[in-house]
């Protein structure tokens, strides 16, 4: 079962303080993080001249797709068919669950035929269902970003209820944020969330 907004709030306090503050995650030092400090205040970061777009992986023989070259993980596979590979990201993180779904074959969003795309759909509804139907759930958000891989991947963020720091598109941030939750927990609900897609075909493998 996943913690409860009020665990995840002990263990940030315990870490920094009721009024202390977590730690930057790697993301601040992006070259696409949009914010900066001027003066003390937070202002949008200035934007750069146009240049050429960067190859992503799986684009060129320098970036080459490692879905492709070398499978999935298999101690990250989460469940998987003939068709589609759902995994995890090797460690608990901040948001109680962070999943992303992965065509076996090398394709993107667009490429899908119409067959893949309502599977995708079914895929994507169900996998929603079940995670919020874990106890202290409040939301799961489904995202696609394409720019930095050209394998189809989809992620799913689970967010804990009641957090309501933790909404909406910065979900994902505050996932680099949070400090990791515990692993048994972490690991009983991928297990739940693997037998439970199962029931429609596919292994669950965690």
């Amino acid at each position: 079962m996943p913690e409860s907004a009020d665990e995840v709030y002990a263990r940030v306090v315990a870490a920094v303080g009721a009024d202390g503050h977590l730690p930057m995650p790697p993301l601040g030092a992006w070259d696409i993080f949009p914010w900066t400090t001027v003066d003390g205040a937070i202002v949008p970061r200035t934007l750069a001249a146009p240049s050429d777009e960067p190859p992503r992986w799986g684009e060129s023989e320098e970036k080459p797709c490692s879905a492709c070259a070398v499978g999935f993980d298999p101690g990250r596979v989460v469940w998987e068919d003939e068709t589609w590979v759902l995994t995890h990201h090797g460690a608990p993180s901040g948001l109680p669950l962070v999943l992303t779904l992965h065509t076996r074959e090398h394709l993107d969003m667009g490429n899908l035929d119409d067959d893949l795309a309502s599977q995708l759909g079914r895929i994507t509804n169900r996998l929603v269902r079940i995670i919020e139907n874990l106890p202290e759930i409040g939301r799961v958000h489904v995202n696609r970003w394409g720019d930095g891989g050209s394998h189809f991947h989809q992620w799913f963020f689970a967010r804990t209820a009641r957090l309501t720091n933790v909404q909406g598109s910065t979900a994902s941030e505050w996932d680099e944020i949070l400090p990791p939750g515990p692993e048994d927990v972490w690991r009983a609900d991928l297990h739940t969330v693997a037998t439970k897609l199962a029931n429609w075909g596919g292994d669950a493998r965690a």
